[in-house]
C-alpha cells in the first residue's frame, strides 16, 4: 500500500476502533439507545472512509498494473474480483 494511503486508512481505522470501543462501553452501561446508534453511525462513517481509501489505493496500484499487463486471464480475474467486492457494498 502506498504510504500516503496507508497513513490515511490507518487514521480512519483507529478512529473507528476508538468509537467502537465506546459503543461497546455504552451498550454494557445501558446508555440511551439513540446515543449508541449515533456513536455507531460515526464509527461506520470512519470505516466507510477507510474502505474508500483502500479501494482507491488498490485501483491505483494492483488493479492498474494488472490491467496494463498483457495477461488476459489476469485481467479477467481482476475484473471478477472488482465485481465481487462491489456486490458486497
Amino acid at each position: 500500500m502506498k504510504p500516503e494511503f496507508k497513513k490515511q486508512a490507518l487514521a480512519h481505522l483507529k478512529k473507528a476502533e476508538g468509537m467502537l470501543k465506546k459503543v461497546i462501553e455504552m451498550v454494557e452501561g445501558d446508555a440511551y439507545c439513540m446515543d449508541i446508534m449515533q456513536q455507531s453511525l460515526a464509527a461506520q462513517g470512519f470505516m466507510k472512509s477507510a474502505y474508500k481509501i483502500i479501494f482507491e489505493n488498490h485501483l491505483n496500484t494492483c488493479f492498474k498494473a494488472g490491467m496494463e499487463s498483457k495477461n488476459n486471464k489476469r485481467k479477467q480475474e481482476l475484473i471478477a474480483e472488482m465485481i465481487r467486492i462491489l456486490n458486497k457494498i
